[in-house]
């Protein structure tokens, strides 16, 4: 497979978990919890072949499969401004986990997702989603968002 089409699937699996934790109004580290390693890796695999197909289709499924449960994390309904897409907020993770994690970017799903940063991303009030993508990631690698 070719390195853009790997990041391609990248951004898909970020935009599908950002999308599952839309739906079921979850945290995002909550949606990957349900995942493992193989799993991450397996939805990476099959990307090229499911975003031929509808995100509500295929989060459907896995909600269903993986047992994904209703949450109380409703990031939409909170906002007050105009709510950014899921492909917006599937870049910003695929751009922090592709210059963070080069060769495993199964790993850099599961510990983004998993980490504080997953939160602050979430926050549609603040600016940090639109943030310049070296900010999240140094802020990523410090373990708090810098001033």
């Amino acid at each position: 497979m070719k390195d853009n089409e790997r990041v391609d699937n990248v951004f898909y699996v970020c935009t599908l978990i950002e999308y599952i934790g839309r739906k079921t109004k979850n945290h995002r580290q909550d949606v990957v919890k349900h995942f493992t390693l193989a799993d991450i890796v397996y939805q990476l695999e099959t990307a090229s072949i499911n975003h031929c197909l509808s995100l509500e289709q295929v989060s459907d499924e896995m909600i269903e499969d993986y047992e994904i449960s209703e949450g109380t994390f409703d990031t939409v309904a909170e906002c007050e401004y105009e709510v950014p897409s899921e492909t917006a907020i599937g870049r910003v993770y695929q751009q922090l986990v592709t210059s963070l994690y080069i060769e495993n970017y199964a790993q850099g799903i599961m510990e983004v997702f998993s980490s504080f940063i997953s939160d602050e991303i979430s926050d549609f009030n603040s600016n940090v989603y639109y943030s310049n993508p070296d900010y999240l990631k140094y802020s990523y690698c410090e373990g708090y968002m810098l001033s």
